[in-house]
């Protein structure tokens, strides 16, 4: 598959304190972005752990279950939606949206 080019670097992917932890104890294992970060198969490190991307593409906001949210980190798709939109001021919540969902695991 043809990827666009990346818009920011695979270290920018999972930064936030408690979603860094989520993701170093397994609860975390995909992240969504307005832009690409990182490609299959590539690594980045969090804390000295090793993670690779296993698959990126395409989802529509409104597209989102629970279990994506559960993904991301979070119990279910009201709370990741509630904090994402805490997160954004002004930013409005629309299913025809789309995000770059960047799945990974930690590296053996």
């Amino acid at each position: 598959m043809d990827y666009p080019e990346k818009t920011c670097s695979i270290e920018r992917l999972v930064t936030h304190e408690k979603l860094v932890a989520a993701t170093l104890a397994g609860r975390k294992t995909q992240q969504r972005r307005n832009g690409v970060y990182g490609y299959p198969n590539e690594t980045f490190e969090l804390e000295g752990k090793t993670f690779v991307v296993t698959e990126l593409y395409q989802q529509k906001l409104g597209d989102m279950t629970d279990a994506d949210a559960q993904a991301e980190g979070y119990p279910s798709l009201e709370m990741y939606r509630d904090l994402i939109l805490r997160m954004h001021g002004g930013m409005e919540w629309n299913d025809e949206a789309s995000a770059w969902v960047h799945c990974f695991k930690a590296q053996e």
